[in-house]
């Protein structure tokens, strides 16, 4: 689904202040999609885990992450973001079989159901093998291909990948994160990871980044990040994740149920300060967000959209 204003009004121009590797690509090619960049993407999350952060418990059944899969569509996702395996801090990690069989058959459905892409939240080659068969074609993965055999299932394939920054690992990740430069740390790993998947002959188009907001991060690497994206945006398109974290409830006091305030916040933020993609809980405030900032940020100072999407 595309917002009213199909030109991304809300992503500034690339500062001055980096030098891309390329021009980063007007298209995220998945598989047979091709997902236009020009405008806010959402990615709509769907976990089927027993004890996932925010939503833990709540689509555990296939047949009911199916249907919410189907809504989330319905409210305006462009992309399925299917995980099972919960990487909140301190989880543990649950055996392949049973990571395997929460995802497959949710894929499988889903697959057949929807006309958006389908992603696999998944740090496990095995994983995302698998559900590249049963219908997804990205790759959501936190370890931002570090592991060889991923990196060969991801080549091999003609998926999209999403390369996330972590300090460390879901058990240890929270524990006293530390850095000198945060910033400079996190664009320097997905610089690198970028240049892995390169020389492994994934193409450009396929590769987006992931600054990893509350994964191995204080609140004040979490912002700084979010402050740096457009430094970030000149390497790849930009997915942040921050929707519910725990940081928005330690800067607004607000607990877990009530985040979506900020959360919408962050994700605007995001979009003005270059991000591609938004990966998010509540898609349908996030669309409605999205599509008013849209509309704002394509008026002329005379009042009149400047767009003609918009009127």
């Amino acid at each position: 689904m595309l917002s009213p204003n199909t030109s991304n009004a809300l992503v500034p121009p690339m500062p001055a202040g980096g030098t891309p590797v390329t021009t980063p690509p007007v298209a995220w090619s998945c598989g047979h999609y091709s997902i236009p960049l020009g405008r806010p993407v959402i990615m709509g999350i769907l976990n089927v885990t027993p004890d996932s952060f925010s939503d833990g418990g709540a689509w555990l059944d296939p047949a009911s992450a199916v249907a919410r899969g189907q809504a989330l569509v319905a409210e305006g996702a462009d992309i399925l973001d299917i995980g099972g395996e919960s990487t909140r801090p301190g989880a543990a990690t649950p055996p392949l079989a049973e990571e395997l069989r929460r995802v497959i058959p949710v894929i499988q459905a889903l697959a057949q159901a929807v006309t958006v892409p389908i992603s696999v939240d998944t740090r496990h080659a095995a994983v995302a093998e698998a559900a590249l068969q049963a219908g997804a074609t990205i790759v959501n993965d936190i370890t931002a291909l570090r592991d060889p055999a991923m990196l060969a299932v991801v080549r091999r394939s003609r998926a999209g990948v999403v390369l996330m920054h972590m300090l460390g690992t879901p058990q240890d990740m929270q524990k006293a994160p530390h850095y000198d430069d945060v910033v400079a740390e996190v664009r320097a790993f997905l610089a690198a990871r970028l240049a892995a998947a390169l020389a492994a002959g994934i193409p450009r188009q396929r590769l987006v980044i992931d600054p990893g907001i509350g994964f191995g991060k204080t609140t004040r690497h979490n912002l700084a990040l979010l402050g740096a994206l457009a430094q970030l945006a000149t390497l790849a398109p930009v997915l942040v994740g921050a929707s519910r974290k725990r940081f928005i409830g330690e800067i607004t006091g607000a607990p877990l149920p009530e985040r979506l305030p900020g959360s919408l916040t962050v994700a605007i933020w995001s979009l003005m300060r270059g991000a591609a993609i938004l990966r998010v809980h509540d898609v349908a405030a996030t669309r409605a967000a999205v599509t008013m900032a849209g509309a704002l940020a394509g008026m002329t100072h005379s009042g009149s959209p400047s767009s003609p999407h918009l009127t």
